[in-house]
């Protein structure tokens, strides 16, 4: 069987939380949602729609719009919307980051996670600016992303080909500097960041995301022959660049 993209093995194994930071992170950027009921809101890279469906059951979010370039993708978030009964309050659409449809300053909160790590430089600055644009002036971003923790650009350099050859993407991380450097040419405004380990296929870190008995279910799906050898190198890669991979979560402004 051909690899699929990290995120998509994953989902596949029946992992829904599918963030470098796991529950840690993503409720760091959630604390914004307080008092949003009333807000626009954009979710970019919405993928099954976990997310969006936890802000819209929590927050009685009205007017909540969640894209994704994969099709699948959004077809098991429509239907999981569904199943949760929030799918009246969320609008799913297809959409590319880089060429966002939506008008100028149309939104009050833009997140994106676990996606910028997986563009180029180039493209990291043109889906910033796009989120820059959609959003009103004083509009909050909030982010989610893979951070490497070393300044040696030898390692570096072997974490970042060996992260990509085990998620079968290009992934691109950065130092947290070089990541407040990027938000802040494009002119956000960091207001807060929180920094921790990955959790993404950490044993304790699953169980804190999954909970134990989905962790046990994804472990069974990934001893299967068909899946062992890709979860084997993603496993092997995180557990060996634990020190050197973290995750760090962004509260951005608009100027």
């Amino acid at each position: 069987m051909n690899e699929k993209a990290g995120h998509t093995f994953l989902a596949r194994l029946g992992k829904r939380r599918l963030r470098p930071g796991g529950v840690v992170g993503t409720n760091f950027l959630l604390q914004e949602f307080k008092n949003s009921s009333d807000k626009a809101i954009l979710e970019v890279g919405c993928n099954m729609g976990t997310t969006a469906i936890e802000l819209v059951k929590k927050y009685h979010i009205k007017n909540y719009v969640a894209c994704d370039l994969d099709a699948k993708a959004l077809k098991k978030a429509m239907l999981n919307a569904k199943t949760n009964k929030v799918g009246d309050f969320i609008t799913f659409k297809e959409e590319n980051a880089l060429h966002l449809s939506f008008l100028d300053e149309s939104f009050d909160i833009v997140i994106n996670e676990a996606m910028l790590t997986m563009l180029s430089d180039p493209h990291k600055e043109k889906a910033l600016k796009e989120y820059y644009r959609v959003l009103k002036p004083g509009g909050i971003l909030l982010t989610h992303d893979v951070m490497l923790r070393t300044d040696d650009t030898a390692i570096q350099k072997e974490v970042i080909g060996n992260l990509s050859r085990a998620i079968n993407i290009h992934a691109k991380p950065h130092t947290k500097e070089e990541w407040n450097n990027l938000f802040n040419s494009v002119g956000f405004h960091i207001k807060g960041t929180k920094l921790g380990p990955m959790s993404l296929l950490n044993p304790l870190g699953m169980i804190k995301d999954e909970g134990l008995i989905n962790t046990l279910r994804m472990i069974k799906n990934a001893r299967k022959p068909e899946n062992k050898k890709q979860f084997d190198l993603m496993f092997q890669t995180f557990k060996k660049y634990q020190n050197e991979l973290g995750f760090i979560a962004t509260i951005s402004i608009k100027k």
